[in-house]
């Protein structure tokens, strides 16, 4: 991987910057997921973001948890499942369920 593109390494740059920054990483993945466990999306308080836990609608409602955690400082646990029927509306191709934790880092 790319250094300059690697989420984790952006979020210490962004951090040291002083900036607030949330890191989502997928924990755990049933059936078919978009991305495997260890993938990482970084946020930074301003909506900014790097890297992928999912795509689509799925991503979308992690940036904005992010957001939440960003001001809280309050980790969160979030999973997401779709039936079949609906997969491919949110990101999640046939009836996947992704498990993605969001902290606060510094």
């Amino acid at each position: 991987m790319d250094e300059t593109r690697d989420p984790l390494v952006i979020g210490q740059t962004w951090s040291g910057e002083g900036r607030s920054v949330a890191l989502a990483t997928v924990v755990e993945t049933w059936g078919s997921a978009p991305r495997p466990v260890g993938s990482h999306l970084v946020i930074d308080g301003e909506g900014n973001f790097e890297g992928s836990v999912s795509g689509g609608c799925v991503e979308g409602a992690v940036i904005t948890e992010a957001m939440e955690v960003i001001e809280s400082g309050a980790p969160r646990m979030l999973e997401f499942g779709v039936a079949d029927e609906a997969a491919w509306r949110v990101g999640l191709s046939c009836g996947g369920r992704i498990r993605v934790y969001v902290e606060r880092l510094g």
